[in-house]
């Protein structure tokens, strides 16, 4: 018997050695800059004197659950590793449009995606840049989610001179580190949550180009242009520490011309009170894809896109988050399916560009293709 709680001594040091190294490798790997800088100083100081810091984390309007009710995250965990789901990524390299960004006409307004939640925007003779992912990898580990074939066709070099990189919250797959290092010459100025800026600076960005906004604030662009910051049902955290910068969805607004961009999060109430507050939107930019019931909190399934734009009351819907990582386990081409599908049965107009394409904002007659029907 003492033989046998010997060796099972011996088993118990041996794991408690195994997560000590683990846990020093991993705190070690975690010291990266890609990792980023949490707030401090006067920034946090700022953090916490907003109305959505309560408690030492920023938090969504209505308190959620991220696990949907009657779901569990044992039972998420359990499916990722060990259940298969069919079509989550295609065979086929997807098509694309290697539009020069350079030479367009910078008095035109236009918009150009570069597939999941990156998109380009030329407006009132600004050039506007959202959530750029250029990385194969939508991780900061080497194993992470790699973009589909033929989708990662843009670079940083491909872009022209930004006046305003719009960041709508801090995960990886709409903050990426690489291309945010190799933007920086171009960038003259970073719109961002209340906390982000702290992985800008830590990144080598000047303190005078970041503008860090808090939900319902406004930014003068220029006498015809307006940036509003608005609220969003998410979530933020690079690192083990959640909810410590703020997400944030935007509006875009001239004269002649609204468009919203959604950022990411569950479907709630902020689309009906945007539009009460701000009036209809002619473009809605809105995440459509990477959903699961089991975490429809904090992002939308399809049908609540389409009630989305319904709550604001938009002309054109262009859906985003979807075409070039898989992040959930939906096939990779029910995002555009659904909407399809969903669009057909509404008063809305379904923009479904292929990346690269050029949108032309103020040209309704635009013709769109099927462009996933028939890739494996």
């Amino acid at each position: 018997m003492k033989r046998f709680f010997k060796y099972i001594k011996r088993i118990f040091f041996v794991l408690l050695m195994c997560l000590a190294v683990i846990f020093i490798v991993t705190l070690m790997y975690m010291q990266q800059p890609q990792f980023g800088r949490a707030p401090a100083g006067e920034r946090l100081t700022k953090v916490e004197q907003s109305p959505n810091y309560k408690n030492g984390k920023f938090r969504n309007l209505i308190e959620k659950p991220t696990i949907t009710e009657g779901y569990s995250m044992a039972g998420e965990i359990y499916k990722m590793l060990f259940k298969k789901f069919p079509r989550t990524a295609p065979v086929d390299s997807l098509p694309t449009i290697k539009t020069n960004l350079k030479q367009l006409d910078i008095n035109e307004n236009v918009l150009v995606w570069f597939g999941h939640s990156s998109v380009y925007i030329q407006i009132e003779g600004k050039r506007i840049l959202i959530d750029p992912v250029f990385s194969e990898r939508a991780s900061p580990i080497p194993w992470g989610p790699k973009a589909y074939k033929g989708t990662n066709i843009y670079s940083a070099d491909d872009m022209p001179e930004i006046d305003y990189l719009l960041i709508s919250h801090d995960h990886y797959d709409h903050l990426d580190y690489p291309t945010i290092l190799a933007l920086e010459d171009k960038v003259k100025n970073v719109v961002c949550g209340l906390g982000v800026g702290a992985h800008f600076e830590h990144w080598g960005y000047a303190p005078s180009k970041i503008i860090e906004m808090d939900w319902y604030e406004a930014l003068k662009v220029s006498d015809s242009l307006t940036l509003h910051a608005s609220s969003a049902q998410h979530d933020s955290g690079r690192a083990f520490k959640r909810a410590q910068s703020l997400w944030l969805s935007f509006l875009l607004q001239t004269p002649r011309l609204k468009i919203y961009i959604s950022g990411d999060g569950g479907y709630d109430d902020r689309f009906k009170n945007l539009q009460s507050t701000l009036g209809d939107v002619d473009w809605a930019i809105i995440e459509n894809g990477q959903y699961n019931k089991a975490w429809q909190s904090v992002h939308n399934l399809p049908e609540e896109v389409a009630q989305a734009a319904l709550d604001l009351n938009t002309k054109n819907l262009l859906t985003v988050h979807h075409s070039k990582f898989t992040l959930a386990r939906h096939p990779w081409d029910e995002p555009l399916i659904r909407a399809k599908e969903l669009a057909a049965a509404n008063t809305y107009r379904l923009a479904t560009p292929m990346i690269g394409e050029v949108v032309k904002l103020n040209d309704s007659t635009q013709v769109f293709q099927e462009w996933w029907k028939g890739i494996r």
